[in-house]
C-alpha cells in the first residue's frame, strides 16, 4: 500500500522528493496520521512547467488517431489495475465509504474513451465559401498546458473529467490536488505511464500553488472544482492573465416533490441525493420543497429511508462517513442550530452520534418547516442534512427553487409529464433531473448557472474549453480581386455626383 514515509510530488515517470512545507494527513475518522507528503516549492513547480512546455510541443503534432490510441491506453489500465490501494487512500484521507472510493475510480476510464474518440471524430468546420476558388474553415488547436485545481471530494473523477479532455486536445496537464486528498492522487498518477515524460503532472500544495500555476505565463487554461469564494478568485486570476477558465463551484441544489411523486422511489431518491458522501457532493439536494398535498407522508417515507442508514468509519460497511474536517462539521451544526432557533423541526438525527465520539462524525439529518430567512435555505450546506420547506403547490415550489443565488441542479419527482417538462424549462439550473438526481453523462454538459459556476465540464462543450479556434482561408485559385487597393477613381465621391457602390 502506498503510504509514504518521505514527502514526494509525482511527475512522470517517478516519484520525486519535494523540499516544500510538510503537511501531515488526518484520518477525518479516527484522527490519527494516515502519511506526508510535501508542498511543492517554486524551483519544482518552474521545472515541471518547462518539461510540460517541452512535452507538449511535440504532442500537440501528434495526429489525432495516435493520440486517441494513448487515451485508450490510459483507460486500459484504469480498467486492469489494482484500484483498492487508491480507493483506499481516499477513504483514510477524507473518509468516503470504500464502495464509492472504489466506484469513483472505475468510472473514470470512460472519459478518457469519450474523449479520445470525441476529438479524433471533430477537429473543426468547413463552411460554405463567401467566394468561388476559396477553401475556408475552421480547425481547433490545443491551448498549451492546462492547470487542474481539484477538490476533495470526488478528486479522481473531477480530475479526469477535465485532464482527459484537455490531453484529447492535444494539452498538456498540472494537477494541483487538494490537501485532504494529495495522497490518493498521487497514487492515481501512476496510471499515466503511457503518456509522454513531463506532459502531465501532480504537484501538491495549497492555494500559494494553485496562484504560482494560474500567474505563470507556461499556463494556458484553467479548471476549477471547489466554494463559490475561492471560485471567484480563480476566475478573477485567469481572468486577469487572459486565459479562458471552467469553474465548477458547487450549489445549493433544489429537490422539489409533487402532488404526482411516486413516493416510495422518490423518498429513496431523495436519501441518496441528501446524503450521498454525508452530503459533500455539489449537486446534494439540499433544500427540499413538498407539495403540501403529499408533504406529511413524503416525510414519514423520507425519514424511514434515511433511519436506515449507518454511520461509520468509510473502510467498515456504513454509508455515512465522516466530514472531511472539524470546519465543515461545524459549518454543519451552525446552519441546523440556526435553522432550529427560527422554528425548524428536527425529524431525524441533528447531532454528532454516540456511536461515533471520534472523528468529525455527524447523523443524517431532517429538518421540517423551513423558511428562506434561515441561514440553511441560503448557504451551501455541503453535510448530510436535508432542509425541508412545506409549498402549496408546484408552481410555488418552482419559485422557492429559483430563489436561491446557485443555479448547479436541481431535482424533481414526479409522474405527470407536464410537471416534468415544465421544470426542466423553467428551473434556473445548468442541470434538471427527473426522478432520477444526480446522474452524469461523458456526452453531455455539466455546470451550473449563477454562482454556481461558468464554462462546463464533459460533452462537447467539455472538450472545447481547451481548445481554441483558428479561421482558415485558402485562395487555390489565385486571383486579383476588385475589392482590393487601390480602388478605381469611380469608387470615390464625385462632386456633384453621387458615391459609387
Amino acid at each position: 500500500m502506498f503510504n509514504p514515509t518521505e514527502p514526494v510530488f509525482y511527475r512522470h515517470p517517478v516519484y520525486i522528493t519535494a523540499t516544500g512545507e510538510r503537511h501531515t494527513v488526518i484520518n477525518p475518522a479516527t484522527l490519527g496520521n494516515e502519511g506526508v507528503f510535501a508542498e511543492t516549492t517554486v524551483a519544482e513547480l518552474d521545472a515541471v512547467l518547462f518539461a510540460a512546455k517541452q512535452a507538449q510541443s511535440d504532442w500537440k503534432r501528434l495526429d489525432a488517431k495516435s493520440r486517441a490510441t494513448i487515451l485508450h491506453r490510459i483507460a486500459n489500465r484504469i480498467e486492469a489495475t489494482d484500484m483498492l490501494t487508491c480507493a483506499e487512500l481516499m477513504s483514510r484521507e477524507m473518509g468516503k465509504p470504500y464502495p464509492e472510493a472504489i466506484g469513483e475510480v472505475a468510472n473514470c476510464a470512460g472519459a478518457f474513451r469519450y474523449f479520445a474518440e470525441m476529438a479524433r471524430d471533430e477537429a473543426g468546420k468547413v463552411a460554405g465559401t463567401t467566394q468561388a476558388g476559396s477553401f475556408q474553415y475552421a480547425r481547433y488547436e490545443a491551448l498549451g498546458t492546462s492547470v487542474h485545481i481539484m477538490p476533495f471530494n470526488f478528486p479522481i473523477l473531477l480530475m479526469c473529467w477535465t485532464v482527459a479532455a484537455s490531453l484529447a486536445s492535444g494539452n498538456a496537464c498540472i494537477i494541483k490536488p487538494a490537501l485532504a486528498t494529495t495522497l490518493s492522487t498521487l497514487e492515481f498518477m501512476t496510471v499515466f505511464e503511457a503518456l509522454p515524460e513531463g506532459l502531465i503532472a501532480c504537484v501538491p500544495g495549497g492555494a500559494e500553488v494553485g496562484q504560482y500555476l494560474i500567474a505563470s505565463p507556461l499556463t494556458h487554461a484553467v479548471a476549477f472544482t471547489g466554494s463559490v469564494a475561492a471560485g471567484r478568485a480563480v476566475a478573477s486570476a485567469a481572468a486577469g492573465q487572459m486565459k479562458p477558465a471552467v469553474i465548477e463551484a458547487g450549489g445549493s441544489d433544489p429537490m422539489i416533490i409533487t402532488a404526482h411523486a411516486p413516493l416510495d422511489v422518490a423518498a429513496a431518491g431523495a436519501v441518496t441525493a441528501a446524503f450521498h458522501l454525508s452530503g459533500q457532493v455539489c449537486t446534494s439536494a439540499e433544500r427540499f420543497f413538498v407539495v403540501d398535498s403529499v408533504h406529511d407522508a413524503f416525510i414519514e417515507k423520507f425519514a424511514a429511508q434515511a433511519g436506515r442508514l449507518r454511520v461509520g468509519n468509510g473502510l467498515t460497511r456504513a454509508e455515512i462517513g465522516p466530514l472531511v474536517s472539524e470546519a465543515a462539521r461545524k459549518k454543519v451544526i451552525r446552519l441546523v442550530e440556526d435553522a432550529k432557533a427560527k422554528g425548524a423541526t428536527v425529524i431525524l438525527g441533528g447531532k454528532i452520534p454516540e456511536s461515533e465520539p471520534v472523528g468529525w462524525f455527524y447523523e443524517p439529518t431532517i429538518l421540517t418547516g423551513c423558511t428562506p430567512d434561515m441561514a440553511i435555505m441560503q448557504e451551501e450546506c455541503f453535510g448530510p442534512v436535508a432542509a425541508v420547506a412545506r409549498v402549496a403547490d408546484f408552481d410555488e415550489a418552482v419559485r422557492l427553487a429559483n430563489d436561491s443565488p446557485f443555479g448547479l441542479g436541481a431535482s424533481v419527482f414526479t409522474t405527470s409529464l407536464e410537471e416534468a417538462m415544465e421544470a426542466a424549462e423553467r428551473l434556473d439550473s445548468g442541470m434538471v433531473w427527473v426522478n432520477n438526481p444526480m446522474i452524469d453523462n461523458d456526452a453531455l454538459p455539466f455546470g451550473g448557472w449563477k454562482a454556481s459556476g461558468m464554462g462546463r465540464e464533459l460533452g462537447r462543450q467539455g472538450l472545447d474549453a481547451f481548445r481554441r479556434s483558428k479561421m482558415v482561408i485558402i485562395d487555390h485559385k489565385p486571383v486579383i480581386h476588385e475589392w482590393w487597393y487601390p480602388y478605381p477613381d469611380s469608387w470615390f465621391y464625385q462632386e456633384g455626383g453621387r458615391k459609387h457602390v
